[in-house]
């Protein structure tokens, strides 16, 4: 089981977590990276997707818009955020359901197999290890020929943008857990997972640094 040590706030600090939806609005252009993220994702009917570190429900309402029939659950290890993503769905009137609880293949065995599974703004806040554990957990999650969808902050390859980042979410969240992902880790930890044809997609510049969307699937044997 993961260690709760590991967990980070969504806004780094827990007292933040309410104003984490205007954060993330404000500082990282996040209509137009959630927009890009679903029209890569193309969701149909008879998807099922798993969303690890739902947060506040953001993908959840944005899924129901593109395509109603496919099934989303998400989980996440901050009690305050899943309260507003269960209101955020019910307000929209959407079917979405919603976990408190820190991702392991364990935790979600009671839901059906998902054929994607997307990660946002969660792996720059978490150690090295806890990085490749996530990864390996969901790949063992998927259906073959499943797929994982990363949108965060990867490699930041400007120099502009290497101070941003160090000047707003390395601040916020700290240098230790941050670094190996302006470094360039994903990709290689995506690789290690067992994730095949893993790529960069697309990236976008923000205020607080660079966020990729990056993309990997899981063998059709599973391997």
């Amino acid at each position: 089981m993961p260690d709760s040590r590991s967990y980070t706030p969504p806004a780094g600090h827990h007292f933040l977590t309410p104003f984490y939806d205007l954060g993330v609005r404000l500082s990282t252009r996040e209509r137009v990276w959630r927009n890009a993220l679903i029209e890569l994702i193309s969701p149909k009917n008879e998807d099922i997707l798993l969303d690890i570190g739902a947060g506040t429900g953001s993908l959840a309402v944005l899924v129901a818009q593109r395509n109603a029939a496919t099934r989303y659950f998400g989980i996440d290890p901050d009690r305050h955020a899943v309260e507003i993503a269960r209101i955020k769905a019910r307000r929209a009137g959407i079917e979405a359901e919603f976990a408190h609880k820190l991702f392991a293949a364990d935790a979600v065995a009671d839901w059906p197999a998902p054929s994607l599974a997307t990660l946002c703004l969660v792996l720059h806040q978490v150690p090295l290890d806890e990085k490749l554990r996530l990864l390996r957990e969901i790949h063992a999650v998927l259906q073959p020929n499943g797929r994982l969808y990363i949108a965060d902050y990867s490699e930041q390859r400007s120099w502009l943008m290497r101070k941003l980042f160090r000047a707003t979410i390395q601040k916020l969240d700290g240098k230790a857990d941050t670094q190996p992902n302006a470094d360039g880790v994903l990709i290689p930890l995506m690789a290690e997972a067992g994730f095949l044809d893993v790529c960069e997609l697309t990236q976008l510049n923000t205020v607080t640094g660079s966020i990729s969307i990056l993309s990997g699937v899981k063998g059709a044997q599973g391997a």
